[in-house]
């Protein structure tokens, strides 16, 4: 499970453009903690400290406790939003998370143990479908990830999510059993595989056209020794 990070914040009681401004000169970013049928709450954090946690890729999917003036909230990120031009943080969002809270989240998924599977030692590829998977999670149990195990798995085999273990609690968001990833022969072994039967079917009517066309061939060639006894017959009379 999603181990809480510490992010310590300050709090800011405006939110116009100068103060905005002031505080990103700072190298703090302005953000916002909100929900739990709770009024929002403005702060601002460091901004080495958010892009560093959104950097390992798992931001949005992890839990936060944001201390504030000695006390704590415990949030998950819901929106950043980034710079267009010079694509850095220029504002977070906090959700916050009450007791018992149930959330939806993207958590990716993770295949291991490749060299276990019969179907990838045979040359096939493994083609991800879903390289994030929603689900609605406990917000205490949220995982890091779905990991997926491919041993066994044989060439042309399908992943479901009704084969994915997840944790207790936890639920994929899409009622129906989806594809998680499949493992495929390679594209040459399709691609001659599917053109072994046309060429199996061309060659029965190549022979009979080439059957044909010898045929006329052959009859041609009889009227043209007839032709020649007339002309020879013709040489007497021309003596005369």
């Amino acid at each position: 499970m999603a181990e809480s990070t510490t992010l310590k914040a300050e709090a800011r009681t405006k939110s116009s453009k100068g103060v905005v401004r002031s505080l990103r000169l700072e190298g703090r970013v302005p953000a916002v903690i909100y929900g739990d049928k709770k009024s929002p709450e403005l702060i601002s954090v460091n901004y080495k400290d958010v892009n560093a946690l959104y950097q390992t890729g798992t931001f949005t999917s992890h839990l936060l406790d944001i201390e504030i003036d000695g006390r704590k909230e415990r949030v998950i990120p819901r929106d950043v939003q980034r710079e267009v031009v010079r694509d850095f943080i220029i504002h977070v969002d906090f959700l916050r998370l009450g007791k018992n809270a149930t959330i939806t989240v993207d958590v990716p998924v993770h295949f291991v143990n490749h060299e276990a599977s019969p179907g990838l030692k045979a040359g096939g590829v493994l083609n991800i479908v879903r390289h994030e998977i929603e689900l609605a999670c406990p917000a205490e149990s949220i995982p890091e990830a779905i990991e997926i195990d491919l041993t066994g798995v044989e060439m042309g085999s399908s992943i479901h999510i009704s084969s994915v273990k997840l944790p207790t609690g936890v639920k994929p968001t899409i009622d129906r059993d989806f594809t998680v990833a499949t493992v495929a022969a390679p594209a040459a072994v399709v691609s001659a595989e599917s053109s072994a039967p046309a060429a199996a079917a061309a060659a029965p009517a190549a022979a009979a056209g080439a059957k044909g066309a010898a045929a006329p061939a052959a009859g041609a060639k009889a009227p043209a020794a007839g032709a020649k006894a007339p002309a020879a017959a013709a040489k007497p009379a021309g003596k005369k």
